[in-house]
């Protein structure tokens, strides 16, 4: 299995992709998308949707994995991030790829085993999760990488409960 994870953002779209290969995890590739403040906000997105979707064609993920809406105390980051959001679903959709969404806690709580760890804690547990040199930089990356590790242990046992339904 292949997955694609994704932490949204407008100025910043970490990409983690993560396989699991005999009951291991390895990592095909990860990084940002960036854009800059002085560009429009379309012409931000069409970068996020164009890098998002040469991922998609390059890997072929079985799935794509999103980090969900954190709204916090900033409403107006909130919805830069969900257009963010949008475009890589509407890559996703147009590429006919499967999405799943995770909280901010559920990706931690599956990578860390609290929903409540810190980042450095996070990177340090992809790090040692994929078997990495060293944590993975930026910390956007680190956490697509977490959202793909979330998901890839999270849709055996979802399947399996599927089946037995």
């Amino acid at each position: 299995m292949i997955v694609l994870g994704i932490d949204p953002g407008l100025a910043n779209t970490g990409f983690g992709v993560v396989q699991r290969r005999s009951g291991r995890f390895v990592a095909l590739d990860g990084g940002c998308v960036q854009t800059p403040k002085t560009w429009s906000p379309e012409k931000r997105l069409a970068r996020i949707h164009r890098e998002v979707d040469e991922l998609l064609l390059r890997h072929e993920p079985d799935a794509v994995a999103l980090e969900d809406l954190y709204f916090g105390q900033n409403v107006g980051s909130a919805f830069a991030v969900g257009q963010a959001r949008g475009v890589v679903l509407l890559a996703a959709g147009q590429r006919g790829v499967a999405c799943a969404s995770y909280t901010p806690q559920q990706v931690k709580q599956a990578v860390c085993g609290t929903g409540r760890a810190p980042k450095e804690q996070v990177q340090r547990m992809v790090q040692a999760m994929l078997s990495l040199p060293e944590p993975p930089q930026p910390d956007h990356a680190a956490d697509a990488l977490a959202v793909g590790l979330c998901h890839a242990n999270h849709a055996p046992l979802a399947r399996a409960v599927l089946a037995a339904r």
